[in-house]
């Protein structure tokens, strides 16, 4: 007889850095040092808004909150903070972090999160650009009109292993879109 299986709804915060294996491929040394005083900022900003960091590998990290409006606020702040933190020579050795959020069903196992929910979030962080935050329209429904940026509708995305589209919207600074400028 297996143990029966807990589940909760929360909000996933997925975040990775864009271009990292090219970044370490330059200077590992330099690039691990960045990331580890990046994280240790990241990790604090998450705590601050009453999130709890899951899990990390590499140069990712998965955090939940119990609040939606807790977890984009916490994506926004996290990139405005990062960018001001790193020491980059150049815009091209930044350590850009990308974020998705979304709010879903997850397997709880310990302190482990799996399942859709999280996978969703994942798949989301993969199409935010490099400093950017992409969230679910699950999210969006959830925050719009209670924070003071803007969104651009994505539009549905079909994400890899998921089987509906998922709507997904780009957080904004409430200007247009970089294609647009």
């Amino acid at each position: 007889m297996s143990a029966e299986i807990e589940r909760k709804l929360t909000t996933i915060l997925c975040a990775d850095v864009a271009g990292y294996s090219r970044l370490m491929g330059n200077d590992e040394v330099r690039t691990l040092e960045r990331l580890r005083r990046l994280r240790t900022l990241f990790v604090g900003l998450i705590e601050r808004r009453r999130g709890r960091v899951v899990n990390t590998w590499g140069d990712g990290l998965i955090a939940e909150f119990p609040s939606v409006v807790e977890a984009v606020q916490a994506a926004i702040e996290a990139q405005k903070e990062l960018l001001l933190a790193d020491d980059g020579t150049g815009e091209s050795e930044r350590l850009q972090f990308r974020i998705g959020v979304n709010l879903g069903d997850v397997i709880v196992e310990g302190q482990d999160l799996y399942g859709e929910g999280v996978n969703v979030a994942a798949r989301l962080q993969a199409l935010a650009e490099p400093g950017g935050v992409m969230v679910s329209g699950t999210v969006y429904d959830h925050v719009r009109g209670k924070l003071a940026v803007g969104f651009d509708f994505a539009g549905p995305q079909q994400l890899h292993n998921i089987a509906e589209p998922v709507p997904a919207y780009r957080v904004t600074d409430g200007r247009a879109p970089p294609s647009a400028r």
